[in-house]
């Protein structure tokens, strides 16, 4: 099984690069991707429990990205970007760029739930490595430990929703500037979870085919068709364009860790030779096979 999204405590993932790797050796995975949001911190620890467990892995990143469709509605999304150079000056700094905003955007939600509830900066912390991405799952963590939340996903689904008087949009990279980016550093893009918000009871005309088309044509290279957030009527849908447009398609878990989210490891895979393709086109890093 070959599993291209997964992750670790680097970001908001629970189990470390190593546990990650033990658990999907464990779980029959052969190949798997490391896919921390904007960074490679995990990179090194990730590559030698590889070694030590003789399973695959290839080595990545989730960009976060911020788009606009066709009607000028901002958007956010997520592009997996596996293989680039871990050292490349232009992607790595617009990545620390993309952390330093999550660090303003993560107080600026602290400060508001501290008018209400019992949670400081240091708890919210303290819920990660030194280090690591931190977003609103370290201040969803904050929430569980103080017994105000039972789980990470209550959270999200009610104190740190999008519509909550205590959540900050995010400030990410430009979607177009990313794929440049990722490809500059000899990288492959492959958008992560798309249409994942697509309403149910929407047709398949009512989906932003002039802004996939706008991305393909900058240079994404794939879709993640195959993810359990992606609803049944959309996956036919990408696929179809994948069909046109010859791009790599990928299925993978979104794992991160018990506690995390209820994603399991292999629950959804992607075929030898999607991952072929992926090896074929990237030149920034090798993979550990």
């Amino acid at each position: 099984m070959i599993d291209l999204h997964a992750h670790t405590n680097q970001s908001d993932g629970k189990d470390t690069p190593a546990q990650l790797v033990e658990n999907a050796k464990a779980a029959g995975i052969e190949v798997l991707a490391i896919t921390d949001h904007d960074t490679v911190s995990g990179w090194q620890e990730a590559i030698s429990a590889a070694q030590t467990n003789r399973i695959g892995l290839v080595p990545g990143i989730e960009v976060s990205t911020r788009s606009e469709t066709e009607t000028g509605r901002g958007i956010s999304v997520h592009i997996l970007a596996y293989l680039p150079d871990p050292e490349n000056e232009p992607l790595i700094g617009a990545l620390n760029r993309t952390k330093e905003s999550r660090v303003k955007r993560a107080k600026e939600m602290v400060r508001r739930l501290e008018a209400d509830y019992p949670v400081s900066w240091d708890l919210v912390q303290a819920q990660l490595p030194l280090g690591s991405t931190i977003g609103r799952p370290a201040i969803a963590d904050a929430l569980v430990s103080l017994g105000i939340v039972p789980t990470r996903s209550d959270a999200f689904t009610s104190i740190l929703h999008r519509n909550s008087p205590y959540y900050v949009s995010e400030v990410s990279l430009p979607t177009l500037e990313a794929i440049e980016l990722i490809r500059g550093a000899g990288g492959v893009s492959v958008m992560a979870h798309p249409l994942i918000d697509f309403p149910a009871g929407a047709k398949p005309e009512d989906l932003p085919q002039a802004h996939f088309e706008y991305l393909i044509a900058a240079g994404l290279n794939g879709l993640e068709v195959n993810h359990r957030s992606v609803p049944k009527v959309a996956r036919t849908w990408l696929s179809e364009l994948a069909l046109k447009h010859n791009l790599i398609v990928t299925g993978s878990s979104d794992y991160h860790g018990v506690g995390g989210k209820d994603n399991k490891l292999g629950e959804n895979t992607t075929a030898p030779e999607m991952l072929e393709r992926i090896i074929d086109q990237a030149w920034g890093f090798e993979p550990f096979l």
